[in-house]
Order: C-alpha cells, then sequence, then structure tokens
C-alpha cells in the first residue's frame, strides 16, 4: 500500500487539463497497488503563503533556540514537509504559465526547502534528505515545449527536476498535456499525455 500526495497547482478546477492528467496519474498507480490511499493538497484553495523575514530567520535558528514565534514562523513549513515525508509517491499537477509554475507552487517548494531538514551541506557538497520518494509531474501547456522551436523556453521539468533532485527526490517522471491551445486539440492532446503514462 502506497501513500500518494497530490498537490494541484491550477485553479481551474474539472477544467484543468493537469488535474485530469494528475488524475490519470493516480488512477494507474491504484490500478497497480489497489490499497493506496491519495492525499490531495490544492495550493489554490489552500496556499502556503510567501516566506516572509519571520519564517527565513526561523529557518535558520537552532532547534535549541526556537521561541513560540519562531515555532509559528515555522509551522506552515512544517505542515508542508509533514505532508511531503508522509507519502511515498508525489504527483504534482501543473500549468506552465508564462514559461514557469504558478507562484503557489513555488511558494509550497520554498517551504518544503529547507537546510538540515529537507537537504543538508557538508565538506562534501549538498546531500538531498528526502528520499525513497516517487515524483511524478501532471504538466500542462498550450504550446509544445518537449520538442520543436519553443523547447528552449521548456523551463517547467529543468526546474522541478532540479529543485526537486536537490532535496533527494531524483526518481522523477514528467507527463505532459501539450499543444492545448492549438484549435481542435485539446482533448487529443490530454489523451495523448494520458497514453504516455509509464509508471
Amino acid at each position: 500500500m502506497k501513500k500518494i500526495l497530490h498537490i494541484i497547482a491550477s485553479p481551474k478546477g474539472e477544467n484543468s487539463f493537469s488535474i485530469r492528467l494528475g488524475n490519470a496519474i493516480i488512477d494507474k498507480l491504484r490500478a497497480a497497488d489497489p490499497g493506496s490511499t491519495v492525499q490531495v493538497h490544492d495550493l489554490t484553495k489552500h496556499p502556503f503563503p510567501h516566506l516572509e523575514e519571520a519564517t527565513l530567520a526561523a529557518f535558520y535558528t537552532p532547534a535549541a533556540e526556537q521561541t513560540a514565534a519562531t515555532r509559528a514562523a515555522l509551522q506552515h513549513s512544517d505542515d508542508a514537509i509533514a505532508e511531503l515525508m508522509a507519502a511515498d509517491v508525489i504527483v504534482i499537477g501543473t500549468p506552465l504559465w508564462n514559461f514557469g509554475i504558478p507562484s503557489v507552487l513555488k511558494a509550497w517548494i520554498d517551504h518544503i526547502a529547507r537546510a538540515g531538514i529537507t537537504f543538508n551541506y557538508s565538506e562534501t557538497g549538498a546531500e538531498g534528505l528526502v528520499k525513497g520518494k516517487t515524483v511524478y509531474v501532471a504538466m500542462a501547456s498550450g504550446g509544445v515545449y518537449s520538442s520543436g522551436p519553443y523547447q528552449v523556453y521548456d523551463y517547467v521539468p529543468t526546474y522541478l527536476k532540479g529543485v526537486l533532485g536537490f532535496m533527494g527526490m531524483t526518481d522523477l517522471h514528467v507527463f505532459r498535456a501539450e499543444g492545448l491551445a492549438y484549435p481542435g486539440q485539446a482533448e487529443a492532446a490530454l489523451q495523448r499525455g494520458i497514453n504516455a503514462i509509464a509508471l
């Protein structure tokens, strides 16, 4: 039995192609392991705040020196990391917006990326501490970025592989529904993305 965490970054609800593609990934995961459980965290409905001075200061306050105020400042980050650590599989559904990820997803990443908790620095360099997880990214885009003239703008997979891999989540797979803005192509593009899902 696997614990699946579904992170949603699109505000479009049932009209979102990244959510639909993410749900298709989860359907296949549950078909392969019927006992699996799914926890959904919709960042558009329950967002994490952007980092503030108090939170950043608390990140670098040693545990022995924490106060009620610093613990309060860390609460959002602690909650996000607890959700992450409890999961065996993370499914991230995200649209590509202006060649990047939505700010709600960036805020979530900023809360889970914590030195000494999800990664560490040593004399030999950085080490990711979030290990043994599998990450599936369900990415939706109006254009085609996996190949062709717009591939130079394919920043979302590169960024997510980099930042999550830095934290130790190196088993990461990207599935795409792309070309959604091309007239009459949206449903076919989604189906191609679903057909490409390999677990």
